[in-house]
């Protein structure tokens, strides 16, 4: 009996199907596969930080850009420290909240509303993963800054998360309508960094340890891969 089912599952037929999906979707499968390392490198920070394993590295990097003599300033010029602060509003909630609601706009009107509802997905839900997190961890932010008082828990980072969310959500969407290999390669290009920028200028404030920040991007990148992965599949099933 046992061998008439492992024949019937290895028939010719159902490894034509096999093959056939892995062929349509090697796409799809790729990107489940990088967004199940990328989350299964956030679950090993995690485990990191809530045993306290990263605290001293931590603490290094962050000294590496506060002002010798006075750890609650940043290193650097005025104008510089102006710019750090620019950058990292990218990856703020106004900011991101302007930028995806412009895109759904221009999405709807141009009569695109299914990638306009995987863009609001998308990010809707990598914020309210973001503010469980916080909560669920509950690490308090560095004591670098006298703001910090003022903001929400340390772990994950938000700004680092929405934004590798947001950003690498809307370069994969302008690189699917893109023919030219070169240009989607500067699209997920200009994701990829404005997402780092985002994440070390945090640091850089001293508003977050390193830790969060990779933890962060880890779990941002995960969940716009997965979003990406299973837009696809609905497209290429005809769903959407």
């Amino acid at each position: 009996m046992k061998s008439d089912i492992f024949k019937r599952y290895i028939s010719e037929g159902n490894i034509r199907r096999v093959r056939e999906f892995v062929v349509t979707e090697y796409a799809v499968l790729i990107a489940i596969g990088i967004a199940s390392a990328f989350a299964f490198g956030f679950i090993q920070v995690a485990d990191e930080v809530t045993e306290g394993e990263t605290h001293d590295l931590d603490i290094a990097i962050l000294e590496l850009f506060r002002a010798a003599g006075d750890p609650s300033q940043m290193i650097g010029s005025f104008w510089f420290r102006e710019a750090v602060r620019d950058i990292t509003a990218l990856g703020s909630v106004s900011v991101l909240t302007l930028i995806v609601a412009s895109v759904i706009i221009f999405l709807l009107m141009t009569r695109q509303a299914h990638a306009a509802l995987l863009v609001a997905v998308s990010v809707i839900g990598g914020s309210i993963l973001s503010t469980f997190l916080k909560n669920f961890f509950d690490r308090p932010r560095p004591e670098y800054s006298a703001i910090t008082e003022a903001l929400s828990a340390s772990f994950p980072s938000g700004h680092a998360m929405l934004s590798a969310v947001t950003y690498l959500t809307l370069g994969a969407l302008l690189a699917r309508l893109s023919q030219r290999w070169r240009v989607r390669i500067f699209f997920y290009g200009v994701a990829i960094i404005l997402t780092v920028l985002v994440g070390i200028s945090r640091v850089m404030l001293g508003v977050h340890y390193p830790s969060d920040v990779l933890a962060g991007w880890a779990l941002g990148a995960a969940w716009a891969l997965g979003a990406t992965a299973v837009a696809s599949f609905l497209r290429h099933r005809g769903m959407v």
